[in-house]
């Protein structure tokens, strides 16, 4: 019995496929375009498409990634590329720790979860989004992280594929990223009248951009913002539950 209700909750139907689709489309278009620059860049180092399939398969780090193309080039050590790696990306310890409740429940589904959490990722699932009714919220968590990986793997492979067969001037691709999370913030910031976290995040980078340099900011940032959220927390769920249910009532 336990088995047949797990394979139940396991199961995934089309409402939740259709609204993980739709939550991850300004990614996508993300994703795609940076993940080509990326496939670009590695292809003008003399590296095949398999590099890019196999870097976004395994590492799925966008930042990391950009980076590692210099670091194959330049043949430093793997201690050098891992210490770099977890440097650039310590960010993602704190995204982790507060989603911790976010993934309770989901099982084996957990472990990719926590491998795919990037920032665009973290941005879309760290509120808990509302779903449509029957929908799965676990599986709608995997399911975004899912295709996000694919559009990266995929735009990757475009990358190299057009990097091999056309040479173009390159510079400034990586821009998008910066693009990319200017429109998620835009979108989360119209979906919510809860503005408290968004606000938070901004003054709090600000400080430690000033305080630290642009170089430097960013762990003291994550460190800020999660103590501060957590601080918070008692306060933001009251608004979202408010919020919450201010939109039932509306629908109603």
């Amino acid at each position: 019995m336990n088995k047949k209700c797990k394979r139940k909750e396991y199961a995934i139907n089309k409402i939740t496929v259709k609204s993980a689709f739709i939550t991850s489309l300004p990614v996508m278009a993300g994703y795609i375009v940076l993940g080509a620059g990326f496939g670009v860049l590695l292809s003008a180092k003399g590296y095949s498409f398999w590099w890019a399939i196999l870097m976004s398969v395994t590492m799925f780090a966008g930042t990391g990634q950009y980076i590692g193309v210099n670091i194959l080039a330049s043949g430093a050590s793997v201690i050098s590329a891992a210490l770099i790696t977890l440097m650039v990306n310590a960010r993602h310890i704190f995204y982790g720790v507060s989603m911790i409740e976010n993934y309770r429940g989901m099982g084996w589904r957990k472990w990719y979860a926590a491998f795919g959490l990037t920032d665009e990722t973290y941005s879309l699932l760290c509120l808990n989004p509302e779903l449509p009714e029957g929908a799965n919220r676990s599986n709608f968590n995997f399911l975004v992280t899912l295709m996000n990986h694919i559009y990266w793997i995929f735009g990757g492979f475009l990358g190299a594929i057009i990097g091999s067969a056309i040479a173009f001037n390159s510079a400034g691709i990586d821009f998008s990223m910066t693009a990319l999370f200017v429109s998620i913030f835009v979108e989360q910031w119209e979906k919510t009248k809860l503005h408290l976290p968004a606000i938070w995040g901004f003054v709090i980078s600000l400080i430690c951009l000033i305080i630290f340099g642009a170089d430097s900011f960013l762990i003291p940032a994550m460190i800020g913002i999660c103590a501060g959220l957590f601080i918070m927390r008692g306060k933001i769920e009251k608004g979202s539950d408010k919020a919450r249910t201010a939109k039932e009532d509306k629908n109603d």
